[in-house]
């Protein structure tokens, strides 16, 4: 897509730093200087959501996210990583293009990346009537 940042970003249009690539999928550092180490994992192809992604794409994108952390863990320093992944802007998504957050964790790093809920609103067994498949 013309407009989309991500896709930019991996034809080369926009400057990043790569952490990896391979034919299906790229990884770089987010510029938010939130969290140090924090990479995004892309798939190359235009999707906008995990709702929407092919299954050799998702595969795909998932074995560069087990990739670039296990890298991070056997060889960087850290000792563990969070994953996050917002599909639809009604659970926050603000790039409409497919991407896992790799946030690496060091023991003590004083990072809560572990959202706080405020507490569920309907009965469990009715919800699980709803879900269930």
């Amino acid at each position: 897509m013309s407009e989309c940042i991500f896709c930019k970003i991996v034809s080369g249009e926009i400057p990043c730093m790569k952490v990896f690539e391979d034919k299906l999928t790229f990884a770089f550092m987010d510029i938010a200087k939130d969290v140090d180490g924090h990479i995004l994992v892309v798939p190359k192809k235009h999707v906008k959501n995990v709702l929407d992604c092919d299954e050799e794409t998702l595969s795909a994108v998932m074995k560069t996210v087990k990739t670039v952390s296990n890298h991070l863990t056997e060889h960087c320093g850290y000792e563990g990583v969070n994953l996050l992944n917002a599909s639809d802007e009604s659970a926050g998504q603000s790039v409409p293009h497919f991407h896992i957050h790799i946030i690496p964790r060091k023991n003590g790093d004083g990072i809560d990346a572990w959202p706080v809920f405020k507490g569920a609103k309907e009965d469990i067994q009715t919800v699980f009537e709803n879900v269930k498949m």
